[in-house]
């Protein structure tokens, strides 16, 4: 019955789907291409507005930071939308609109892009980089009246008079609090030009104003830095940084005048910090939160247009179409011959049918070793029915002489004298013999053959097959002889081992003449241990070697069972070698005898073998 291939699992279908996969997945990674390139593209178009967005948060919180609210902020949000093009809208945390340039109504992005703290603040563009640190615009009460700006400026001027009497160039730079300090270029030490005395302490001396919010930050400061165990005989003092790099903002370098190291000092700035930033919160603006839109007031994303969808769909489809047609042809051609083959398998075995080679791809080279499967399928359905008759033959022979001859003894007609019986128990024992050999075969045929191996000596394997066949071979007038080499080992089934060289030795002792000789040798050759045997028959003509270890083949057709064996011995010689992982050989040239050779893996000696 023709089995029929689910449409699921036929060639054709899976080539099929799978050209379609892979074109569907080349289009599918070009168009993930097009769209990351041309989103990277326009990303990279975004960045060129970064610069302005650290702006706007740069004048926002500039503004929050010099105004306790956010309730004039909304000209400030209008000027910086119309100069940047950019949606800006304020929220507080809850997302209540602060102040906003887009219409009423309009949706926020889904996240904001800053939040807007001067006393927490990341980035300040103008002074540098602060890490969660406080706008040094937040002033607060540290902001000078007109009357000691005053007083200042005549002490910084005259500080920077006196620089440059000893040749030092200054500027004098006002802080946001309104303070002027004197700055040197690259911040050059004025003791290095032999201008200390410019430095009387008189413009760094802390105002009456700036004295009294340092008052009220101490009394701030005090719990924490008594939590921390910096409370013994210590007081804030003030120094004053232009540069803006200071970690407390405001110009202002505000120290701990108790010595403290390590872990100490980490938790008396932290003290101080906290202290200023509670002093400073009431001057500044609260926290809000920055949305930054464009266009119609969406986040930035990237979406094809229907002409560029259009595009990409019909090439898909247009390689989608080739990839799947080129396929189509390339698996006609490629089934075709397997079809053959497929016939040609389900054809009874007696046709033998051969399978034509039309290409020499994968698939003829399939077709040939079909052929050859073919070919050796026969050769063995010929040897199957040879061994059958055979077999029936060499069963039927001694079973219809004991049937004879006991019908005979039964109706009288021959007495059952000795000489019968032991006729007869001959013919039990060659019958006997012949159902031994078809068992050994069989068990080796199976793979059950069991093997009992141990070390053996090659020279004492060969003592004991000759002892047993010394009576045979003196019966026959045939010299037998061993020669045994160097100490050779292996490792072997000894009664199987027996059973090879005996069967080999009584095939030499019935093709060997009187006054002939078999020669039995062992030795070690390499790795292995090679076993031969020799005769000094007539030797096996070149055209029977090839066939003398398959079962039931004998070399002259007109020896009987007697003579010329029942045709097992030496396929069963060949099974018992291999099973050891040996091999089995002959070489024999007509008229000069016949060499049988077994070759197997040596093993070293005994640990008692000197």
């Amino acid at each position: 019955m023709k089995r029929r291939i689910p449409l699921r699992k036929r060639l054709l279908v899976r080539l099929l789907s799978v050209s379609a996969l892979i074109a569907v997945c080349s289009v599918a990674a070009t168009a993930w291409l097009a769209v990351t390139t041309t989103t990277s593209a326009l990303k990279e178009e975004q960045g060129q507005d970064l610069a302005a967005d650290n702006r706007i948060l740069a004048r926002l919180s500039g503004y929050a930071a010099t105004h306790p609210d956010w309730a004039g902020v909304r000209g400030t949000v209008r000027e910086l939308a119309a100069r940047t093009g950019r949606r800006i809208a304020l929220t507080t945390a809850d997302r209540t609109f602060v102040a906003d340039s887009a219409p009423r109504g309009t949706p926020l992005p889904p996240r904001s892009a800053a939040t807007v703290d001067p006393l927490r603040t990341d980035t300040y563009t103008e002074t540098g980089a602060q890490l969660s640190g406080i706008d040094p615009r937040v002033v607060g009460p540290y902001r000078l009246p007109a009357k000691e700006r005053a007083k200042l400026d005549v002490l910084a001027a005259r500080r920077k008079r006196c620089y440059a009497r000893y040749g030092l160039q200054s500027t004098v730079v006002r802080i946001t609090s309104g303070r002027p300090v004197v700055t040197t270029p690259d911040d050059t030490d004025p003791a290095d030009y032999g201008a200390s005395a410019c430095e009387d302490g008189r413009l760094n001396t802390p105002t009456p104003t700036e004295q009294v919010a340092i008052d009220a930050l101490s009394e701030l400061v005090r719990p924490c830095l008594r939590q921390a165990g910096l409370h013994l005989g210590g007081r804030l003092f003030l120094t004053f940084d232009p540069t803006g790099k200071d970690p407390f903002g405001g110009g202002y370098l505000l120290k701990y005048s108790k010595v403290a190291t390590g872990e100490a000092a980490k938790n008396a700035e932290r003290c101080v910090q906290t202290a200023r930033r509670t002093q400073l919160e009431p001057y500044a603006a609260p926290v809000a939160e920055l949305f930054l839109g464009i266009g119609d007031q969406n986040p930035a994303r990237f979406d094809m247009s229907p002409a560029n969808k259009a595009k990409v769909f019909g090439v898909a489809g247009l390689v989608l179409a080739v990839t799947v047609a080129v396929t189509a042809v390339v698996a006609v051609r490629l089934v075709r011959p397997l079809r053959a083959l497929t016939l040609a398998a389900q054809q009874p075995p007696e046709l033998h049918v051969r399978v034509p080679v039309t290409t020499r791809d994968e698939t003829g080279i399939l077709a040939e070793a079909f052929n050859d499967l073919t070919e050796r399928r026969a050769r063995l359905e010929t040897q199957r029915k040879a061994m059958v008759s055979d077999i029936a033959h060499e069963l039927r022979s001694p079973l219809t002489n004991i049937r004879g001859w006991l019908e005979v003894v039964r109706d009288g007609v021959v007495d059952p004298a000795p000489a019968l019986l032991d006729s007869l128990h001959e013919e039990a024992l060659v019958l006997q013999r012949i159902i031994d050999d078809l068992q050994d075969l069989a068990a080796a045929d199976a793979g059950t053959l069991r093997l009992h191996p141990e070390p053996l000596r090659a020279g004492d394997l060969l003592d004991q097959v000759a002892a047993a066949h010394r009576v045979a071979a003196d019966a026959a007038g045939v010299a037998l002889r061993t020669e045994a080499g160097a100490a050779a080992w292996l490792d072997a089934d000894p009664v199987r081992m027996r059973q090879a060289l005996g069967n080999l030795v009584s095939n030499a002792l019935r093709h060997t003449p009187a006054d002939g000789t078999v020669t039995l040798t062992a030795g070690r050759d390499g790795d292995d241990v090679v076993f031969t045997v020799a005769d000094t028959g007539a030797g096996i003509a070149p055209e029977d070697l090839p066939h003398v270890f398959e079962r039931f083949w004998r070399a002259e057709k007109s020896r009987s069972r007697r003579t010329g064996g029942s045709g097992l011995g030496l396929p069963i010689v060949r099974h018992l070698v291999a099973a050891h992982g040996g091999t089995a050989g002959v070489m024999s040239e007509p008229g000069a005898g016949a060499v049988f050779t077994l070759r197997l893996p040596a093993v070293p000696p005994p640990a008692e073998e000197p």
